[in-house]
């Protein structure tokens, strides 16, 4: 199975929670090292691995794929600089601050041949991968609107000053707002017009923490909401259509695993909780019915499988490049609405 050789730009909690265990595990990757600035850390979980000084020493490496995980706001520097060098990129979310940023990338990789892929992995959470059937099943009939919380109870600043200090990557917009934008994208396709209020709630905070986007559709709507003063959550999806409804609480549990240490597997990783079923309440051939519906096991593991297959059998990312432009396309729309209290046209 041919090896693609991979580095990350940097070993914090992305590279140690999201990437590494995965490119382990996956037998198409060979988990090269990463670029580390202070800490020296990686070597500490895996030992043949190298740590390198500067991102010209780790480019200049026999590297195939590098993992562009580093603050947002470095996002474009980065991911430019890795694609220039001639070496395919996966970058987070937001893929970058600005539209025109976004555009300039894909279409560098599209002149060099080269794969970019944006990390969107919460399209393979376990609740969202079932809801992606229940509305691919059609069983509520036509939809007339969907609302989405990523929600939390955190009322403190963050100690990272990248994600506290006033600067193009920062706030929960470019945060949080990405994996909902995202995903309504990818269940939807692109609104034709978006309305965008944005606050500032946490004391003292200088950056965005709360977020309530309207995405309007020809004929539905979908409201994206994101805050961090919810104490008792709200379903994480509702989703209403005219024969009936689909609401389903936040459950995947990969994050929290992760960050526990466990290690990823095939079989029974990203099973969440029967408790956290979704409630379906429709009717199906003429009959009413209202009940839990089994939960799909979530895996990020399906990222790196479609990153594998694009690079080796030349098939499309997983996620995009244009699906990272769209996202920025309605991120600045938000913007542009919070700013002028006026709906944005696409």
């Amino acid at each position: 199975m041919q090896k693609i050789k991979t580095a990350l730009l940097s070993y914090g909690m992305s590279g140690k929670v999201f990437h590494a265990p995965f490119l382990n595990i996956h037998p198409g990757f060979e988990l090269l090292g990463s670029w580390e600035r202070s800490k020296k850390l990686i070597q500490e979980d895996y030992s043949t691995v190298k740590s390198y000084p500067t991102i010209d020493e780790l480019l200049a490496d026999d590297v195939d794929l590098v993992i562009v995980n580093t603050p947002v706001g470095t996002h474009y520097e980065y991911a430019k600089k890795v694609l220039l060098a001639g070496k395919h990129a996966v970058v987070e979310k937001a893929f970058t601050t600005t539209v025109a940023e976004a555009e300039e990338l894909a279409a560098i990789a599209k002149e060099k041949g080269l794969k970019l892929a944006v990390f969107q992995n919460r399209r393979w959470d376990s609740d969202f991968k079932t809801v992606q059937k229940i509305i691919k099943d059609g069983v509520l009939g036509d939809l007339v609107e969907a609302e989405f919380h990523f929600d939390r109870y955190n009322p403190l600043l963050s100690a990272k000053a990248h994600k506290e200090t006033v600067n193009d990557g920062a706030g929960i917009l470019k945060d949080l707002g990405p994996h909902l934008i995202d995903q309504a994208v990818c269940l939807f396709g692109s609104p034709k017009s978006v309305f965008g209020d944005i606050r500032y709630t946490r004391e003292n905070s200088l950056v965005d923490d709360w977020i309530d986007l309207l995405l309007i559709y020809e004929n539905f709507r979908v409201r994206l909401k994101a805050s961090f003063f919810v104490r008792e959550a709200n379903s994480a999806y509702t989703i209403h259509g005219k024969k009936g409804s689909f609401l389903k609480p936040r459950g995947d549990v990969q994050e929290d695993e992760l960050k526990l240490g466990k290690k990823p597997n095939l079989e029974s990783w990203g099973t969440e909780s029967e408790t956290l079923q979704g409630l379906l309440h429709t009717e199906i051939d003429g009959k009413e019915i209202r009940e839990k519906i089994p939960t799909l096991q979530g895996n990020y593991f399906s990222f790196f499988d479609g990153v594998y297959d694009s690079i080796t059998n030349n098939k499309t990312e997983p996620v995009t490049a244009q699906d990272g432009v769209k996202v920025m396309q309605i991120i600045e729309a938000a913007i542009a609405s919070n700013a002028q209290k006026k709906i944005i046209n696409l």
